[in-house]
């Protein structure tokens, strides 16, 4: 058996298990926001909520994604209207984002077609021809400590008022999220005042650095794949390009198996709720090569492709 055909076995969509994951993840992201903004002045009850909270929105966030791959619920319009409900949730228009993210599916490891990624990177051999101005530009940007909290910041508060590919894809789309976003957050403040808006925005923006950590992740470790036309082999992007994350059950539990990201790639069709049994239950000859925790901070620094050794390294 090939890797096709035995993830093929694990497609099956079940309404019951994507509504357990769904509602259950909504019950969790309010009653957490609920529960921080009551114990505002009480830090060990605010902080445990407050992760939980944070964490529940990237789950809300995997949650989308895979309602743009059809992939959650068993119709396409169930997953068309549970993504565009979970908008306002995750900051992301569902349209627009869905679009943008079937691109990226499309051009992961091309490197002609870096800009369908969300992490950009350089060659080694482009950062030797680069000026002065763009070497310091490019170095903030990976940066850790600026690309985390600052991406965090930047994409989902700002970039994603008007993402890219808007007029391509429906501005009367992103229009109305946004109208409902200024709707959620107004219905937030008449309930719990200015303190719950505010203790809404530090755990909305620690789910963001959340879920910018991972997306790094899911395509920048050290032998990671990128290839140009006509050698780039599509299905070696998927399952070489894309990492799997191997940071516990509780966390894969946390995050909706976005971890599994290798997997997802090379068969989007597969519900996260299907993805760490589709991982695990993977006969010995097939088995994925998978990232810990050391491994993957040690991966920040990681900047550039070297097209000569085909891997990931540091700066010169």
């Amino acid at each position: 058996m090939d890797l096709r055909t035995y993830t093929r076995q694990y497609t099956q969509k079940d309404n019951g298990l994507a509504s357990l994951s769904y509602f259950g993840t909504f019950a969790v992201y309010f009653a957490s926001l609920a529960v921080a903004i009551m114990n505002v002045e009480l830090w060990p009850v605010l902080t445990v909520a407050g992760l939980i909270h944070a964490f529940s929105a990237v789950r809300l966030y995997v949650l989308q994604h895979d309602c743009g791959h059809h992939s959650l619920f068993e119709t396409r319009a169930q997953n068309e209207m549970a993504g565009h409900v979970l908008s306002p949730f995750t900051f992301a228009p569902f349209e627009v984002m869905k679009q943008n993210h079937n691109l990226h599916h499309a051009g992961v490891g091309n490197l002609e077609h870096r800009e369908t990624g969300e992490i950009h990177t350089m060659t080694l051999r482009e950062w030797g021809q680069a000026g002065l101005w763009q070497r310091v530009q490019y170095r903030l940007y990976r940066n850790p400590f600026v690309l985390i909290p600052l991406g965090a910041l930047f994409t989902y508060f700002i970039r994603y008022r008007w993402p890219k590919n808007t007029t391509r894809f429906g501005v009367r789309g992103v229009l109305l999220h946004n109208v409902a976003i200024l709707a959620y957050l107004g219905a937030l403040y008449a309930i719990a005042g200015s303190t719950g808006v505010l203790v809404w925005l530090a755990f909305s923006l620690l789910g963001g650095m959340i879920g910018v950590f991972l997306v790094y992740l899911q395509h920048n470790f050290e032998d990671t794949y990128w290839d140009r036309r006509p050698d780039l082999d599509p299905q070696v992007a998927a399952i070489q390009g894309s990492s799997c994350l191997d940071f516990g059950w509780f966390f894969d539990m946390a995050v909706a198996n976005i971890t599994l990201h290798d997997i997802h790639h090379y068969n989007a069709r597969i519900p996260s709720y299907r993805l760490r049994q589709c991982h695990h239950n993977m006969p010995p000859e097939m088995a994925l090569r998978r990232i810990g925790f050391v491994e993957a901070v040690r991966a920040l620094n990681l900047k550039l492709w070297d097209e000569d050794q085909k891997r990931l390294v540091p700066f010169p």
